[in-house]
């Protein structure tokens, strides 16, 4: 199950990168970076429109993996601010293997798959002369199916750096 949660986050990640139509002034059209906090981990950014984007990361907790796949709506917080706040929401896939490590959500031992909701809510600010972005965000999660459980600890700060300007 997890490779194929690699190949989906590689097919969607090579379709974004070929969308190239972006309707208005954004300091970048795609971003990569790492994000910490409690899953830290890859991500990376790819506006489709103006005040859309889509994010994809791979973050480890616990001794998993999780992969994220976000749709979030962004604005500026003033007129011609790089300063801006996003929320949004979209899913994950998670693979924990216990038999090494204790998880604090459960006690018993073995491995699993968890397919789940997530929300996304922060701050982004783009800095003036480098292509380097900032962003803290609370991305709260619900794992819908194997070890039902909601979990909104996971606040973080993501460094990125563009790779391509509009």
């Amino acid at each position: 199950m997890l490779k194929t949660a690699q190949i989906i986050t590689i097919v969607v990640f090579a379709c974004l990168t070929g969308i190239t139509e972006v309707n208005a002034q954004r300091d970048y059209r795609t971003g990569i970076g790492f994000r910490a906090g409690p899953m830290a981990g890859l991500t990376i950014k790819h506006f489709i429109s103006q005040h859309e984007a889509i994010e994809l990361s791979m973050s480890s907790r616990w001794n998993g993996s999780i992969f994220h796949g976000l749709y979030e709506i962004h604005h500026n917080v003033m007129k011609e601010s790089r300063l801006n706040w996003y929320y949004g929401g979209g899913i994950h896939i998670a693979h924990w293997n216990l038999e090494s490590n204790l998880h604090p959500w459960f006690s018993e031992d073995g491995s699993y798959t968890a397919f789940g909701f997530d929300g996304i809510a922060g701050m982004e600010y783009s800095l003036v002369d480098a292509p380097i972005s900032f962003s803290f965000d609370w991305k709260p999660m619900f794992n819908l199916i194997n070890k039902t459980r909601f979990r909104m600890d996971d606040v973080g700060l993501t460094i990125r750096v563009f790779l391509g300007n509009t």
